[in-house]
C-alpha cells in the first residue's frame, strides 16, 4: 500500500503511468473523487436526464464536450488518469484495462458524477471509523431493488454502498453527509438489507464486506455512482465506458 501522501496531479500520473493500481478510498484527502461515465453523444441526453431526475445515485459534477478529454475539475486526461476503467458493449461487460485510448471516438461525451469516498474524510474527522479503510478494503457496494427514474433509454436499479456504523453515531452521520449533496447526500436506507432487496449482505456484488458486531453496529446504505454500471447492463447501449468500482477519479477540486 502506498504509505506517501501524494498531491491529485501527482497520484493520477501514478496511475497514468501504470505505477499503481489500487482502491481511491482515502487517497488525497481533501479533495474531491468522482465517478466516471462515457457515452456516444448519441445517448449522452438521455444520460443528462437520467442524471437530473436520480440525483442521489447520479449527482454530476463536470460534463466534458464531446472529444474533449481534459476536465474542469482537474489538470488531466479522461482516457489514462483512472486507476481501472470498464468498458461495456450492448449491455456486456467488455474489458477492464487501465486505459482507454484504443477505444477513444471524438463523439464521446463525459460524465464525471459525485463519489461517496469525498464525505469518508467528513465523518473520520467526525470521530467515525471506515471499517473498510482500517482493513484497506474497497467499501462494500449492492444492487438494489429500488428502481432509478427512467429517462430515455436509460432504466434500472440504484446501486448502494453500505458502512455498518456504530448505533450511538448514525444519527451524526446522516447530519453530516447530508450537507454533501453533490455526493450522493444522506442515506437512502439504514437497517435491515432485505428490505432494498439484499438478499446476503456477506456477498456484496463489488468491493468488499467487512465482518462487524451486530450488537454495536448497523449497516447504513448510502446511494452509489456504480448505478450507471447496473443501469448499462439492462438499458444495454452500444457502448458505455465507466470507472471499475472503487477505483475513482481523483480532482484537483477541494472538497465542500
Amino acid at each position: 500500500m502506498n504509505t506517501v501522501i501524494l498531491s491529485p496531479k501527482d497520484q493520477r500520473e501514478r496511475f497514468r503511468n501504470n505505477l499503481e493500481v489500487r482502491n481511491t478510498s482515502g487517497l488525497c484527502e481533501g479533495f474531491m473523487q468522482a465517478n466516471l461515465v462515457i457515452l456516444p453523444k448519441e445517448y449522452a441526453f438521455d444520460f443528462l436526464l437520467f442524471s437530473k431526475r436520480n440525483h442521489k445515485p447520479c449527482p454530476i459534477v463536470d460534463v466534458l464536450e464531446p472529444g474533449a478529454v481534459k476536465p474542469k475539475v482537474a489538470d488531466a486526461d479522461i482516457r489514462t488518469d483512472i486507476p481501472k476503467y470498464r468498458v461495456f458493449k450492448s449491455g456486456e461487460l467488455a474489458d477492464e484495462t487501465t486505459d482507454i485510448k484504443s477505444y477513444w471516438r471524438d463523439d464521446f461525451v463525459s460524465f464525471l458524477i459525485g463519489c461517496s469516498f469525498t464525505f469518508e474524510r467528513a465523518l473520520n474527522e467526525a470521530g467515525i471509523e471506515m471499517l473498510h479503510q482500517k482493513e484497506h478494503k474497497g467499501v462494500a457496494v449492492y444492487i438494489t431493488n429500488i428502481e432509478c427514474k427512467k429517462a430515455g433509454i436509460f432504466h434500472g436499479p440504484m446501486v448502494v454502498s453500505m458502512r455498518p456504523i456504530k448505533k450511538s453515531e448514525i444519527v451524526k452521520s446522516i447530519e453530516i453527509t447530508s450537507r454533501y449533496s453533490h455526493t450522493h447526500g444522506a442515506p437512502v436506507h439504514v437497517g435491515d438489507a432485505s428490505l432494498i432487496g439484499i438478499k446476503d449482505i456477506s456477498k456484496p456484488d463489488y468491493g468488499d464486506f467487512i465482518p462487524y458486531d451486530e450488537n454495536e453496529y448497523v449497516p447504513v446504505f448510502w446511494a452509489c455512482g456504480v448505478t450507471p454500471q447496473a443501469v448499462a447492463l439492462q438499458s444495454k447501449p452500444s457502448i458505455m465506458i465507466t470507472h471499475a468500482p472503487g477505483y475513482m477519479f481523483i480532482s484537483d477540486k477541494r472538497e465542500i
